[in-house]
């Protein structure tokens, strides 16, 4: 039995490196993102792209439909997320927090919503909410997404005590500066292991959650920052 993937936002960057990783380890793809780069690359992976607003409830909904009705099951969910509005934090209008809103925190309450019924029925299933390490040690360059994402992880905690019963497993991996975005020296020069993070070391831990190696592993945040991050 092939187990399906499913990514949101994933068409480039960490979110693009995790579903070849998964198709690499027999998992079968599906991507979704705002842009042909979702089709094109699922095209490689011989999955399915789709374009879409990870913003738009409907988008997301149609999407997890469409890949349920091809293979009637989902065993993977990666949410990954795109830039919510930056600046200094008084100066953030109300209109842009309700975007960072919907950018970091209810674009992946939604696609559980949609996802968790079908886990729930095949009574297994992983979730792999790609964050941030400033969800825990708030960063002023990245306000929007410090803020939201700390309500995810209180979220993902809720949400992994409640079902977990049904063998559904979620957690979060927390990136520092991944080279992917291309980060500034002035942040690099805070991470004592001194250069950027790969994207294969969040796919890496990807893997992990998504496979039987990460069973006992549910309810967590996992920092993969190059040791950026003070707290214990």
């Amino acid at each position: 039995m092939n187990k399906v993937a499913v990514l949101i936002a994933a068409g480039s960057g960490m979110g693009a490196d995790a579903a070849k990783v998964l198709s690499k380890a027999g998992y079968k793809i599906a991507i979704f993102s705002s842009s042909e780069k979702s089709k094109k690359l699922a095209k490689e992976l011989r999955g399915v792209g789709y374009i879409g607003s990870n913003l738009n409830k409907d988008d997301l909904k149609n999407f997890i439909n469409v890949i349920y009705k091809k293979w009637s099951r989902i065993d993977v969910l990666v949410n990954s997320a795109g830039h919510g509005p930056k600046g200094e934090i008084l100066k953030i209008t109300d209109e842009e927090w309700i975007i960072g809103l919907e950018t970091y925190f209810l674009n992946v309450v939604r696609a559980i919503r949609y996802v968790t019924p079908i886990m729930k029925k095949q009574k297994s299933g992983s979730i792999i909410n790609i964050s941030t390490y400033a969800t825990f040690e708030p960063e002023k360059s990245f306000p929007t997404s410090s803020v939201m994402r700390a309500g995810l992880s209180s979220f993902t905690k809720i949400y992994s005590d409640e079902y977990a019963r049904y063998n559904i497993r979620i957690n979060n991996i927390l990136p520092g500066f991944i080279n992917s975005l291309n980060p500034k020296k002035k942040f690099i020069k805070r991470v004592p292991l001194k250069r950027a993070g790969k994207v294969g070391e969040i796919s890496a831990v990807v893997r992990l959650l998504a496979s039987e190696d990460g069973a006992y592993i549910t309810g967590q945040n996992i920092r993969v920052d190059g040791g950026i991050t003070r707290s214990v």
